[in-house]
């Protein structure tokens, strides 16, 4: 599963009121409920869901990183361009064929009959949610006027944290009664919830408004997509010329940066990584949701695949996550204020790195409630103390007029964070797999000897590596975020 980071609330366009008559908002908001619903399952149960479908397919571990990458390639190197293009050619308009592509992608990926149509597919469901998640807020926010807009966006955060929730254990029912083929109408879900939100757009939106003329880097978008790419084939290919795709890569990333440093529209200003704080809040979260995103993709199939835990149990222990970010976030938010960010990110970390040991300490125990759980429940609460203030420190480190880009930046990062570290840790896996005398491939269900305890050292191994980084993230943090100046000092604090 995945946690999205807060979003952090765009201003007010002075036309919001054009967009729909004031009895229609609520219907609005529902659409924009409906669409991030689809992204956020998506993103919680596809994890839940690869052993089955490599059992389904006959998926190698390559093939079963690229079921995630192919989707956070597209949506991690397009998601700012989506949000420029839903500026320049009218935010519902954008919105709209971002769901229409992501439910289409959907069923591509339901009907997939092998591996590599599923990986095509996956790609095309992550341009679906670049055109489609950053409109979700952006449409709350030109809907409702700014008094009445964080009862809103409260509402859409308290739906987004359910179904978060709600979508591994929905999942893992499916999987666990239906078998290994129920996946498929896990995708196929998308259907009727893209069709409701289609249906309320056209129904109640009268006028879709835009901000006027605005370039679009379709250079950049096609280097970072290129370079992030290659990157991640080079960390996934078992074979072939790996150091080539590596250098490729590295080689359309330093274009992009040349780019996007004379771009009159650049989609990552790079200037903004020059202000106090601001690069060492984004390297934090680089660092922290590598972490998460390499544990919530590798713990998974050790359970699943390795432990023989079913798919329902599997997403009970991940319910910690959901239950304390969306419970906690507000507390953390309030302690951010008080302390500073940086702190509270560094307390956060800590803990985040101690649940981490925890499960790399443990795994030949190979118990789930007394050593998982436990583990898993330090997890969710640590990161409850991360996302709320990781977001206030990119927040409080430029001004309002860049507010926007450098939310959409931090969202980038997070993204790219966990392309990767499932394109990355899956080589790691698998040689140290084969080093423990696995004799089959980690993550795959199988009788072979050894295979139980070649998956829990490789999934050992990874848990180590993400201990470290959350060390990283809490010293960067501590250290990088400049702390609030307080009022007594004449200055206001940030």
């Amino acid at each position: 599963m995945t946690i999205q980071q807060a979003p952090n609330i765009p201003s007010a366009p002075a036309f919001y009121s054009d967009l729909c008559q004031a009895r229609a908002r609520r219907f609005i908001l529902i659409a924009a409920i409906l669409a991030s619903s689809m992204g956020f399952i998506d993103g919680s149960v596809v994890a839940i869901a690869l052993p089955a479908m490599r059992a389904s397919l006959g998926a190698t571990l390559e093939q079963a990183q690229w079921f995630s990458n192919a989707y956070m390639l597209t949506l991690s190197a397009l998601i700012l361009v989506g949000g420029a293009l839903g500026d320049r050619f009218g935010l519902v308009r954008i919105f709209s064929i971002g769901i229409c592509f992501f439910v289409l992608a959907s069923l591509a990926c339901a009907v997939a009959p092998t591996s590599e149509t599923l990986i095509i597919a996956r790609c095309l469901k992550g341009i679906g949610a670049a055109f489609m998640i950053p409109g979700s807020l952006a449409l709350i926010s030109r809907t409702y006027p700014k008094e009445e807009r964080g009862r809103a966006i409260g509402i859409w955060a308290a739906a987004s944290a359910l179904t978060t929730a709600l979508g591994p254990i929905i999942g893992g029912v499916a999987l666990t009664l239906g078998g290994d083929e129920m996946w498929r109408w896990i995708f196929a879900v998308n259907l009727p919830f893209g069709a409701l939100a289609l249906w309320l757009l056209w129904r109640h939106v009268q006028s879709d408004p835009v901000a006027g003329p605005r370039g679009i880097d379709l250079s950049g978008a096609l280097l970072a997509t290129a370079g992030l790419g290659l990157v991640a084939y080079a960390l996934t290919a078992t074979n072939g010329p790996t150091m080539i795709y590596g250098a490729a890569g590295a080689a359309c990333l330093v274009g992009f940066i040349l780019v996007e440093l004379k771009s009159p529209h650049p989609m990552m200003p790079l200037g903004l990584f020059r202000l106090p704080g601001f690069a060492a809040a984004n390297i934090a979260t680089l660092s922290l949701y590598f972490a998460l995103s390499a544990m919530l993709f590798f713990l998974p199939m050790t359970l699943i695949a390795g432990w023989g835990v079913t798919e329902i149990v599997t997403s009970a222990i991940f319910a910690p996550l959901s239950v304390f970010i969306s419970t906690l976030s507000a507390v953390s938010g309030r302690l951010a204020d008080r302390f500073g960010a940086g702190r509270m990110i560094a307390f956060g970390s800590l803990i985040v790195g101690l649940g981490y040991g925890l499960l790399a300490a443990t795994m030949a125990d190979q118990d789930v409630w007394f050593r998982v759980f436990p583990a898993m429940m330090l997890t969710g609460f640590g990161m409850a103390f991360v996302v709320a203030p990781l977001s206030a420190a990119v927040m409080g480190a430029v001004d309002d007029q860049n507010s926007g880009a450098a939310s959409g930046v931090n969202n980038a990062i997070s993204r790219i964070a966990g392309l990767l570290a499932v394109a990355a840790m899956g080589s790691l896996a698998a040689s140290t797999y084969a080093m423990a005398g696995g004799l089959d491939s980690f993550g795959a269900a199988s009788d072979t000897a050894g295979h139980i305890i070649a998956m829990n050292a490789a999934f050992a191994r990874i848990a180590w590596i993400c201990t470290g980084l959350c060390l990283i993230s809490a010293l960067i943090a501590f250290f990088g975020i400049p702390r609030p100046v307080t009022a007594d000092q004449g200055i206001a604090p940030q």
